[in-house]
């Protein structure tokens, strides 16, 4: 199969990048760096989370940040909301698109969300009604895809049992998780394939974590396999507090620099890009995570 001449990457810095970091971050910090990337031709930010600061206390804040940050028109300003309440605060910021999480892992589900992938899916209905209504775009999310940090593998029909039921309640985009990075190239497209039978691959799209340095790799091979939507995160900001080992998002300069040589237009310049991300890790007090933009530095 022929490569997609257009890849849709969704940055996920500001909120799957930051939510796993120790030290405190400012609305002020939070707000320049959604800026930032607002000006470097990204279409897709995911900007905050309205989630309980208790579980996730660098997400505290999100109803400012969406209130402070310019928001262009062009760009999707997008936010993780696990439940009713977290909804309705996101609707009461302004946030124009949500996002819901599951995970194909029973495990995972009780240490990320305490409840059953089951119940999970019971508490998004809710939200789901509530943004159909409302004409509230909601993307879901599965964790744990290739593997998992409690239970190891991952039945791939377990991924599509789920993935299915969301996209069913009203997800209008699946985004397919390597939440520990564990995935090979051969079985991320073998999964894609297989979620394929029961969604459009033109609705999936691939989040690969980078632990064992094969995202960009899964990435190349889900191109390959017709996939068009990738989530990344700027400097590979991330990680999961629920999940031990598991290393930053595949960093977004290093996927932009990939498709630029393959000749997939992205819209999004790559230079700007790297300035951003240096400028959010001098925030944080350490290196990039990007290879693209420590050999653009050297």
């Amino acid at each position: 199969m022929s490569l997609p001449s257009h890849v849709r990457i969704v940055e996920v810095g500001p909120r799957d990048g930051l939510q796993n970091e120790k030290q405190p971050i400012s609305v002020a910090d939070k707000v320049t760096l959604i800026e930032k990337l607002s000006q470097t031709g990204l279409s897709y930010i995911e900007a905050g989370s309205f989630v309980s600061p208790k579980w996730v206390p660098q997400m505290a804040g999100s109803a400012e940040v969406f209130q402070h940050i310019q928001s262009a028109d062009h760009i999707t300003y997008a936010a993780l909301t696990p439940n009713m309440q977290g909804f309705e605060a996101a609707m009461q910021a302004g946030v124009s698109e949500v996002a819901v999480f599951a995970a194909a892992s029973e495990s995972f589900s009780q240490k990320n969300i305490n409840c059953s992938i089951a119940d999970s899916l019971i508490r998004f209905q809710p939200v789901l009604a509530a943004a159909k209504q409302q004409g509230v775009k909601v993307r879901g999310y599965v964790s744990c895809v290739l593997g998992c940090p409690y239970e190891g593998n991952i039945a791939a029909e377990a991924v599509v049992d789920v993935a299915q039921q969301l996209y069913e309640m009203g997800c209008y985009e699946i985004s397919l998780g390597d939440t520990i990075g564990v995935g090979t190239a051969k079985k991320a497209a073998q999964l894609f394939n297989k979620v394929s039978q029961v969604i459009p691959k033109a609705h999936l799209a691939g989040h690969f974590h980078d632990t064992y340095g094969q995202a960009l790799a899964n990435i190349y091979a889900c191109l390959q396999e017709g996939i068009h939507i990738f989530d990344s995160s700027v400097a590979g900001l991330g990680g999961c507090p629920y999940a031990k080992g598991a290393s930053g998002n595949v960093a977004s300069e290093d996927v932009i620099y990939m498709l630029n040589g393959l000749g997939i237009n992205t819209g999004v310049d790559l230079d700007k890009l790297i300035q951003v991300g240096l400028h959010i890790s001098a925030v944080l007090g350490r290196e990039t995570n990007s290879r693209v933009a420590r050999a653009w530095q050297a």
